[in-house]
């Protein structure tokens, strides 16, 4: 699972976003997170978004693709 948090967003708060993630790294799932201190809840300043972009596309390339 990859988990994608901005730590400005009052949605979601960070710690649950690190608890998800911090329970599937306990139970052996496989897992990623990445957190954007200067993000809300949308991905919007032009180098974060393409840091996203690389990592959901790398994770989908990862999971999707057959070997």
């Amino acid at each position: 699972m990859l988990v994608v948090q901005g730590e400005q967003d009052f949605r979601i708060p960070t710690t649950q976003s690190l608890g998800a993630f911090t329970a599937l790294q306990r139970r052996g799932i496989e897992s990623k997170i990445l957190i954007f201190p200067d993000e809300n809840h949308w991905v919007l300043k032009p180098a974060n978004s393409v840091l996203w972009h690389h990592t959901v596309l790398d994770w989908l390339d990862q999971h999707l693709k057959q070997q």
